[in-house]
């Protein structure tokens, strides 16, 4: 036999759904939005920098995108503008990597044209000393805020936001560093660094997500992406 309901729980069932789907519509994040760049067995949505195919020292380990050979870096085949991306990485002890966006293949390697956020083991590599290279920096040019990351062994997660010349880089859930593109303050920083070698640097306005191959193992999960308007 169906179960009866009476019409107030049809009423108050009716109404829960709706506010549900407002709910959902009105969300700032809506699930629809995000785009997987890994869905834990598959490196389909990447390719070397500068070749057409995944160096084999890439690999899925335990889900996890992970260098774990000499393999140059990765990027994304597909290139964004405004995003909002999201990912957990877990560097070795002593390890160094990166993560970069807006690259170009203009140049001869991804830090050439992409502003990065430093992945690193804070505690036991020698960039950890700077806050302008420690985990979270602006690599080079704006200081992390200390104290945020975790240790070498244990994941950390990130969420770089850029839309136009605004970018922020989020920590364990604390914005760490934020700047703005060509400003500037951002010109002076760029002059008075290594990246004034190279005239695309920080130029593009869409290009690809990298992960830098620093001679280190490091692992990466969970990487979303959100195009924003």
């Amino acid at each position: 036999m169906l179960p009866r309901w009476t019409t107030a729980e049809v009423v108050n069932g009716k109404l829960a759904l709706l506010l549900a789907v407002l709910a959902a519509c009105a969300s700032p994040h809506p699930m629809s939005d995000w785009r997987s760049l890994s869905d834990g067995r598959t490196l389909d949505a990447w390719r070397g920098f500068r070749r057409p195919d995944v160096p084999g020292g890439w690999q899925m380990v335990d889900g996890a995108l992970t260098r774990v050979a000499e393999a140059g870096d990765l990027i994304t085949r597909e290139q964004f503008a405004d995003f909002e991306l999201t990912l957990d990485w877990m560097v070795a002890e002593g390890g160094n990597s990166g993560i970069l966006y807006r690259v170009t293949e203009d140049a001869d390697a991804t830090y050439q044209t992409g502003p990065e956020m430093q992945v690193l083991d804070d505690a036991r590599h020698a960039d950890g000393r700077s806050p302008l290279t420690s985990a979270g920096a602006v690599y080079g040019l704006y200081p992390a805020q200390k104290g945020i990351v975790h240790p070498a062994g244990e994941w950390n997660s990130v969420r770089i936001v850029a839309r136009g010349a605004q970018v922020e880089h989020w920590l364990n859930d604390t914005r760490v560093a934020a700047y703005e593109l060509d400003s500037p303050e951002w010109k002076a920083r760029v002059a008075a660094s290594k990246f004034n070698a190279w005239p695309g640097y920080g130029r593009a306005a869409s290009g690809h997500i990298a992960l830098q191959d620093h001679g280190d193992r490091v692992a990466f999960r969970r990487i979303r992406i959100r195009p924003l308007p």
